[in-house]
């Protein structure tokens, strides 16, 4: 099954000196500072398979992992993929999601290396490691944002939440009329952020040109309040957060009031969106500000000022870390 799901795989990289096919891969990364990274999906509690292709399942599970270097100012150059699969997996069904992950590999110029595959007793599982590289100098962490730093986002926000949330409301419907028919027209942008989300490559490539060095970065993958709080641990410094300057995409504010839901909540504490949440030297405003695909969304305090919002009425609200959790039942 390795060399049937293997056997059309081919390396961009010079780093990738041996790729599949013995008992290691051999990577030379030369000069360069390696970046790792690895992400599990677990059916039933990352991925309902009711609603998610299996060939967006494997795209998905590479993004996150791509997502993770990028947030790092770095560049994602191989990975590694273990599956473990029940036996109502067919090899058609285990190749739709290598279809998928290649997709991935050949979008952000990653080689697939290596990985293990082995039996589950319960359903399908996903994990992903990923090596990429950076010049040391080059390399953000969380910790490095200062009191007068600008924080600032990409793209928009508040999508793939929502996306999930017509699925699961479709789900439900299926479930007491088998018959009815999944209203998802209007709905697209929200269902390609939640079963096709892409990592921003991008956005690493626009600071490059802008000159602008990030001085702490991280992904938005378990809600923008999740994120901050991050960011402002690692640093030791505050935040004040502008509710009226987050981005969010008028599609998620329609579903939401469709669904009597609050859009600011939904992005505070929804997730998925793999946007880059970063800070920056105030110096760099102009430069930030007349760039279509970022937003400044607020900026760092001293530590003691404390992580808040300003809402739309120009109340001070203290944020939570409202972010997804994998253990929590609810």
């Amino acid at each position: 099954m390795i060399e049937h799901l293997t056997g059309n795989n081919f390396s961009v990289n010079n780093s990738t000196v041996k790729a599949v096919g013995d008992d290691a891969a051999v990577i030379d990364h030369e000069n360069d500072i390696t970046l790792t990274s690895t992400d599990m999906l677990v059916e039933g509690v990352h991925f309902d398979l009711s609603y998610m292709p299996l060939m967006h399942l494997g795209y998905k599970a590479a993004i996150v992992n791509f997502s993770d270097i990028y947030a790092m100012n770095g560049h994602p150059k191989q990975l590694l993929v273990s599956v473990a699969m029940s036996n109502r997996f067919t090899l058609e069904s285990i190749e739709e999601i290598y279809q998928g992950i290649y997709a991935a590999c050949k979008q952000y110029g990653v080689d697939l290396v290596g990985g293990d595959t082995t039996s589950s007793t319960s359903g399908l599982i996903l994990s992903m490691t990923v090596l990429g590289a950076a010049q040391e100098k080059d390399v953000v962490y969380r910790s490095g944002a200062k009191a007068t730093d600008l924080l600032v986002v990409s793209g928009d926000l508040g999508g793939a939440y929502m996306g999930h949330q017509v699925l699961e409301r479709e789900k439900q419907v299926f479930k007491v009329n088998p018959n009815a028919q999944p209203e998802l027209k209007g709905h697209e942008y929200i269902l390609e952020k939640q079963l096709k989300p892409e990592a921003r490559k991008d956005v690493i490539e626009t600071l490059a040109g802008l000159d602008v060095t990030p001085t702490s970065m991280i992904d938005i993958s378990d809600g923008l309040s999740s994120e901050i709080m991050h960011l402002c641990k690692q640093s030791g410094v505050g935040c004040r957060l502008y509710e009226e300057k987050i981005p969010i995409d008028e599609s998620v504010y329609k579903i939401c009031e469709e669904m009597n839901l609050n859009a600011t909540t939904i992005v505070l504490g929804g997730g998925e969106d793999y946007e880059l949440l970063f800070t920056a030297p105030i110096e760099d405003h102009k430069k930030i500000e007349t760039n279509p695909n970022l937003t400044i969304i607020g900026h760092m305090t001293e530590a003691e000022d404390g992580v808040n919002m300003v809402t739309r009425g120009d109340q001070l609200i203290e944020l939570t870390a409202q972010g997804w959790n994998s253990f929590d039942k609810e």
